[in-house]
């Protein structure tokens, strides 16, 4: 092999190692999904739900809650925030034999979590007086109308909120308008970091040194 040739395969295998660095310094992009995540109260923390709300069908009392966020998968599904105290939310509603309550705590989230162009409502906490043998689901539907489900019956929407999607699948790293749930975050563009900027020229001037070793050895 010549000089030349095997200068220029030395630079063809730098570059490579190059594109092959750069293409590892771009962080990996984690799928998870939007959509309303059921929990159940018990002794005084929040239980992810192993059965859909119409599945389950709770005694005078209980307090179950609803969140709408993007997650993973149910262990890293956020919980619903603030209070879910049943005295609290249901004290006022009278018992009755024939009736049950409910006290829902209903969650929509952040601005983070929300589709593009919408905004979170409040939080509601509310109490559900319905038929003693009703579900949750028929209990979040006394109070939150509309309900929206999609042809699996999953549920989709609260209280007419999001107006669309259901469950969809999405980049975690950049979720919905870029809002915590403390504070907003303003958006820039960087650009490259300059450690991965730094690597690059590094990289450059060893295969330039490479090559003029090679012609020099020539």
């Amino acid at each position: 092999m010549t000089p030349r040739r095997r200068a220029a395969a030395l630079s063809a295998l730098v570059l490579a190692a190059l594109l092959t660095a750069l293409a590892g310094a771009v962080p990996a992009q984690a799928a998870g999904y939007r959509y309303w995540s059921f929990w159940e109260r018990e002794d005084g923390r929040w239980t992810y739900a192993t059965q859909g709300p119409s599945q389950v069908r709770p005694s005078d009392g209980a307090v179950h809650g609803f969140r709408f966020a993007v997650s993973e998968d149910s262990a890293d599904a956020d919980r619903p925030r603030g209070g879910a105290d049943f005295t609290a939310i249901c004290g006022t509603t009278p018992e009755r034999g024939d009736r049950k309550r409910i006290a829902l705590v209903l969650d929509f989230g952040t601005r983070a979590d929300a589709p593009s162009g919408e905004a979170p409502p409040a939080r509601r906490a509310v109490c559900a007086s319905v038929p003693t043998d009703a579900s949750t689901a028929e209990a979040l539907a006394a109070v939150a109308k509309p309900l929206r489900y999609d042809t699996n019956a999953l549920l989709c929407a609260i209280a007419g909120y999001p107006r669309r999607g259901c469950g969809e699948q999405i980049s975690t790293a950049g979720k919905g308008g870029g809002a915590t749930e403390t504070e907003e975050t303003e958006e820039t563009d960087e650009g490259p970091s300059l450690g991965l900027l730094a690597g690059g020229a590094v990289v450059a001037v060893l295969a330039a040194a490479a090559v003029w070793q090679v012609r020099r050895r020539g």
